[in-house]
C-alpha cells in the first residue's frame, strides 16, 4: 500500500483554495506522478488561485474519450488542520476523502494499468484548484473541455455502501439588495420606507417556494439591514440559496424569484437581484443508468446508486451532455471538519474497480 505514503505526501501540504502556493505544490506532485505514466500536461495558469491541470494521454481518433475529474484544493486555511495520521482501519487528514484520496485512487489504478503493459489512451485527467469555493473560475474551463468527452468519472468520495452517484441537485446563490428611505422612527415614522420590512415580506415569499416533495429548497441564510432602533431602515440585504433536482423546478423558482424581487410589498422600496446558478443539476438519466449496469457487468460487482443533495464538478460536466458518474473515490466521512477520515479498505476496492474499468475502456475504446 505504497499509495498511502503518496496520500500522506499530498495531504501534509496545505492546499486551502486561497493558498495558491500550496495548491500549486500539490499540483506539481501530481505532475510528477502522471507524467511518469505518459500523460502530457496542459497547464492553465491562474494569478490569484492555483493552476488548473489537464493531463492528456495519446488519442486514437474517432473513438470515445473518458475524462477523470478531480480537485486538489481543500477547505482549511494554514494552521487550522494540517496533519496526516493513520490506524489499522482509517487514514485521517484534510482531503483524505475530499478529495486527495480520490485522486490517489485514479492515480494508483492507472499505475496498475501501466504495470500490466496496457498503453493508456483516450483517457484524460482534469484536476482543478477551486472546487471547494464553487469552481467560480474552473467551471468555465471544465464546461469548455467537456465537449471533448463522451464519458466522465468523478472521484469524489464514495457512499457508505460504496455507492456511485448518478444525480446531484443543482445549486444557485443569490443576493437581493433592497433600498428604502430613512426617517426618524419617532418624529417622522410615516415619512420612511422600511427596507427591513420589505425584506421580511420577500423572505417569507422566497421560502414559500420550497417544495420538499420535489426536492426543491430555498434557504435565506443571511440577512442584514438598517441603522438602529430609532431609524426606519433605508437599506437591507439578504443572501439565499436554491437547490433543485430538475430543470423544471429551477425555472419555476427563478421566474417566481424575479416576480418577488420586482414586486414592492412596502410602498417606496425597490430591490435588485444578483448572483445566479453556481452548478446546474446533474439529473439521473437513462444513459447514466445504462453505464452503471455496464460497470456492474465489467467489474462483476453489484453497484448501489444514489442521488446527493450536495454538488460537485460532476454537475458541470453532466449539464453539458457528458455521461457522468460520481463517487469513484474512497469511502470517508467528516469531510469539511477536523475529523475527516477515509476507510483504508475502500481504497483497495475502489482502485480495483477503476483498474478494471480503465482496462476495459482501453481495450474496447467504449463502455
Amino acid at each position: 500500500m505504497d499509495y498511502i505514503n503518496d496520500l500522506k505526501r499530498v495531504v501534509e501540504v496545505n492546499s486551502y483554495t486561497k493558498n495558491r502556493d500550496g495548491v500549486n505544490i500539490v499540483g506539481e506532485i501530481f505532475d510528477e506522478w502522471l507524467t511518469e505514466l505518459g500523460f502530457k500536461l496542459v497547464l492553465h495558469k491562474r494569478d490569484s488561485i492555483g493552476n488548473h491541470r489537464h493531463y492528456k494521454s495519446p488519442y486514437k481518433k474517432n473513438f470515445p474519450k473518458l475524462l477523470l475529474l478531480g480537485h486538489i484544493d481543500t477547505v482549511f486555511p494554514p494552521g487550522k488542520f494540517e496533519y496526516f495520521i493513520e490506524d489499522d482501519a482509517w487514514v485521517y487528514g484534510p482531503g483524505v476523502c475530499d478529495m486527495k484520496g480520490g485522486n490517489i485512487v485514479l492515480l494508483e489504478a492507472l499505475r496498475e494499468i501501466k504495470k500490466s503493459g496496457l498503453a493508456i489512451q483516450n483517457i484524460d485527467i482534469l484536476l482543478v484548484s477551486d472546487e471547494e469555493t464553487g469552481s467560480d473560475d474552473s467551471k468555465f474551463l471544465t464546461s469548455e473541455l467537456a465537449s471533448e468527452y463522451q464519458y466522465c468519472f468523478v472521484y469524489e468520495a464514495a457512499g457508505k455502501n460504496l455507492e456511485l452517484v448518478t444525480g446531484r441537485k443543482g445549486v444557485g446563490t443569490f443576493f437581493i439588495d433592497i433600498e428604502g428611505k430613512a426617517a426618524h422612527a419617532g418624529n417622522h415614522y410615516s415619512d420612511g420606507n422600511d427596507a427591513n420590512l420589505e425584506l421580511a415580506h420577500k423572505l417569507q415569499a422566497l421560502v414559500a417556494l420550497t417544495d420538499l416533495e420535489k426536492g426543491t429548497t430555498v434557504n435565506v441564510g443571511k440577512i442584514e439591514g438598517g441603522i438602529g432602533a430609532n431609524t426606519i431602515s433605508p437599506h437591507a440585504k439578504m443572501t439565499f440559496e436554491l437547490r433543485y433536482k430538475n430543470s423544471e423546478e429551477r425555472e419555476r423558482v427563478l421566474q417566481s424569484t424575479e416576480q418577488i424581487v420586482n414586486h414592492s410589498f412596502v410602498s417606496g422600496t425597490t430591490a435588485t437581484l444578483s448572483g445566479g446558478i453556481q452548478r446546474d443539476v446533474m439529473q439521473t438519466s437513462k444513459d447514466s443508468l445504462t453505464l452503471l449496469k455496464e460497470i456492474e457487468r465489467i467489474t462483476e460487482e453489484k453497484i448501489v446508486a444514489e442521488e446527493r443533495g450536495g454538488v460537485s464538478d460532476a454537475n458541470i460536466v453532466s449539464s453539458k451532455g457528458v455521461i457522468t458518474l460520481d463517487g469513484f473515490g474512497p469511502y470517508g466521512d467528516g469531510d469539511h471538519t477536523v475529523k475527516e477520515r477515509a476507510l483504508k479498505s475502500s481504497f483497495i476496492s475502489r482502485i480495483e474497480m477503476s483498474r478494471k474499468l480503465f482496462a476495459y475502456f482501453i481495450e474496447n475504446l467504449k463502455f
